[in-house]
């Protein structure tokens, strides 16, 4: 097996477009890494780079051994899944998975036995006569599927295979990709922009913005601990409540409350970060002193929680807080405790985390 490294990798289509800036990071045997970001921030530039269907302005793109990084696509043995899933609607779908494998000139006995392996797994074989036109969606995509796992390469890469399911089929092939590639020995890297396919399927996630990498790390570790203030905000439904307060000594000011710093910094101003879900009730008997007073002034069912959107007391602040949906908040005058272990805490300036 191969590992995927890719070495201070930059590209430039002009002055003012650089999609990609010094990007360095290794994709592991069997590890499953999701790049994540908003549109424009380069992730599928990446993707395009390491098949060989752009070339890097700089950098290195390697496979185990190989410097693959001025070969062309044939030769770098990877498999690719797109959106589209770019099927031939003329093939059948036994066609479909054999193609690739029949420009190698590999036998027919090998290329029979590797598409009935892949499709008892992927549940493909009464369909194997039909053609594309004749599948649903999430049967197409595991065609698509199918046809990258038959060719066994050193990478897998996907870029958005699931964007054009609807959220239930979405949500169906989802689970089918993270059993499809548990056992996978090969790098894999997959592109998106939906936050639940990246903390769902990935070993590790590489979040980017305006061609810059802001975090690698594992999907609990980007949640809990976000490196800076973007990666706080594009991660978590509904957004992170992220709020510029004074600070004075050892505390921040959210109106006449005091917030405790973890320690003093000599900043005139931080950010507070703290997610909606981790706002709670003040309990009876807790101080008041330390509770903030809010006014609900929208309330938002989600099923199984009301999202409320609160204006503290006395300020121009606003928090929104995920809270039962078993009483009725319109309206409501409530307490509202900040939990010390939940805050985060950023750089107005630079946007890095603080502590």
């Amino acid at each position: 097996m191969a590992k995927l490294s890719l070495r201070n990798l930059n590209k430039t289509f002009a002055p003012q477009v650089v999609p990609l800036k010094d990007l360095s990071l290794e994709v592991e045997d069997g590890e499953f890494l999701t790049l994540l970001g908003p549109s424009g921030c380069g992730k599928s530039t990446t993707l395009r780079l390491i098949a060989g269907l752009e070339q890097p302005t700089q950098g290195e793109i390697w496979i185990g051994d190989r410097d693959v990084t001025q070969q062309p696509p044939g030769d770098r043995n990877i498999a690719m899944v797109f959106q589209s899933y770019a099927l031939y609607p003329h093939m059948s779908v036994y066609d479909n998975m054999a193609s690739g494998l029949r420009l190698k000139r590999m036998p027919a006995t090998e290329i029979h036995h590797r598409i009935d392996e892949v499709s008892q797994f992927l549940g493909l074989d009464g369909l194997m006569q039909r053609k594309p036109g004749q599948l649903s969606g999430g049967q197409r995509q595991r065609v698509a599927l199918a046809r990258a796992l038959v060719r066994r390469p050193d990478v897998f890469l996907l870029d958005e295979p699931l964007s054009n399911l609807d959220a239930l089929l979405r949500e169906q092939v989802r689970a089918e990709l993270k059993q499809i590639f548990a056992d996978q020995p090969t790098p894999i890297v997959y592109v998106t922009h939906d936050q639940t396919e990246a903390m769902t399927l990935s070993t590790r996630v590489a979040v980017l913005n305006e061609g810059l990498l802001q975090q690698l790390d594992s999907p609990k570790r980007i949640y809990t601990r976000p490196a800076n203030r973007f990666v706080a905000s594009f991660i978590g439904s509904p957004q992170m409540n992220l709020l510029s307060l004074p600070c004075q000594g050892e505390y921040a000011l959210l109106g006449r409350y005091k917030v405790p710093l973890p320690q003093p910094i000599r900043l005139p101003e931080v950010v507070l970060g703290i997610r909606p879900e981790h706002l709670r009730l003040a309990r009876p008997g807790e101080t008041l002193a330390l509770a903030l007073q809010g006014q609900v002034m929208l309330v938002e069912n989600l099923g199984m929680s009301d999202l409320l959107s609160i204006q503290i007391e006395n300020t121009p602040y606003w928090l929104r807080a995920l809270l039962s949906p078993d009483q009725s908040w319109a309206d409501r005058q409530i307490s509202l405790m900040l939990p010390s272990e939940s805050l985060h805490w950023f750089d107005p300036q630079t946007g890095d985390r603080l502590f």
